[in-house]
């Protein structure tokens, strides 16, 4: 059975996903990164080997995300693609008419525009934390509640307070002041969530035209008050993909397939052996021109396997040059 990986790796999560030919999910791996991008590539592949019939036989591979020049080389990828474009195929192939996507994450968030099934716009978070998974982590971390229970708390909510949310400094005293007034915690858990919309909508969505169909990707959209609120703030319905948090993966897996399937070439996928493989990864700057790049490279047994970072290509082409 011809079988095509996909690996997500973000600061937050490592997800991978793998499918058949014919474009069907067949398994799927979901974990925290944890500051461990090829430690987690490795037990994400691990997992995923565990979950995939005898008979599978892996023809291509893709990576996405921050960490995915970095997941290429370990894997051996046949594809490196960037986030926007594998959560813009991802939602393409279950909604074919989507318009825009919605995609909020541990600790960035990002906003596509299609129109006719391209990807004619984007936006994304800056440093702010705000309009991101973590934000709401934290409060609930404060509340002593679990994402689950926030999420179903906030539901009941009938009557929801405002909650400044530009910041996650002034949410958190403003959540404090409402509960010290006697603001039920449910109406106070969906204010937050408003708030968190509200947010991402002001700056990462700031000036895009958002039409419908509407699809919300990435973890936080488990999140079925966040779900709401968008809905209840957009005017539109909201369409949550069944796996919306490796929707990443799942659209670096159909690049590779599709990749693979038109250029009919052999994999360089490395296998599942890689898992057993001790990295080593390190960092310089390079000093060729003023921009001073940081150079990242990934090291095997003192044989460097690739430089990645800069602003041009001086060291991609060189893995044996010295760093000094």
């Amino acid at each position: 059975m011809e079988v095509y990986l996909g690996i997500d790796v973000g600061s937050v999560s490592t997800k991978l996903a793998a499918i058949n030919g014919r474009r069907e999910l067949l398994a799927s791996t979901y974990n925290q990164t944890r500051g461990q991008p090829i430690e987690m590539v490795q037990q994400g592949l691990a997992e995923l080997k565990s979950q995939l019939p005898t008979d599978a036989v892996i023809s291509g591979v893709a990576t996405t995300g921050s960490a995915r020049y970095l997941a290429g080389v370990i894997a051996g990828a046949d594809l490196v693609k960037n986030e926007i474009t594998s959560h813009a195929i991802a939602a393409l192939h279950f909604v074919p008419d989507v318009q825009t996507i919605i995609e909020i994450g541990g600790q960035d968030s990002k906003i596509i525009i299609v129109r006719d099934g391209i990807v004619t716009d984007f936006g994304m978070n800056t440093v702010c934390a705000a309009g991101t998974g973590s934000f709401l982590d934290h409060q609930a971390l404060r509340l002593n509640l679990g994402i689950e229970e926030l999420s179903r708390r906030a539901l009941t909510s009938t009557n929801p307070v405002r909650i400044a949310g530009r910041c996650t400094v002034f949410a958190e005293s403003d959540m404090v002041h409402k509960q010290q007034i006697g603001h039920r915690t449910e109406d106070i858990l969906l204010g937050l969530c408003q708030a968190l919309v509200r947010n991402y909508l002001a700056n990462v969505g700031i000036g895009k035209e958002i039409k419908p169909p509407v699809v919300f990707q990435g973890g936080v959209a488990y999140n079925q008050a966040i779900v709401r609120a968008f809905g209840e703030e957009l005017g539109l319905e909201i369409t949550v993909p069944k796996n919306p948090a490796i929707m990443g993966a799942f659209g670096a897996a159909l690049l590779s397939q599709e990749e693979m399937s038109h250029n009919h070439r052999m994999t360089s996928f490395k296998g599942f052996g890689v898992v057993e493989t001790r990295y080593h990864t390190s960092s310089f700057i390079c000093k060729s021109c003023p921009n001073q790049c940081e150079i990242a490279q990934l090291s095997q047994n003192s044989h460097i396997l690739a430089r990645w970072g800069g602003r041009c290509d001086i060291w991609e082409n060189q893995p044996e040059k010295a760093s000094s």
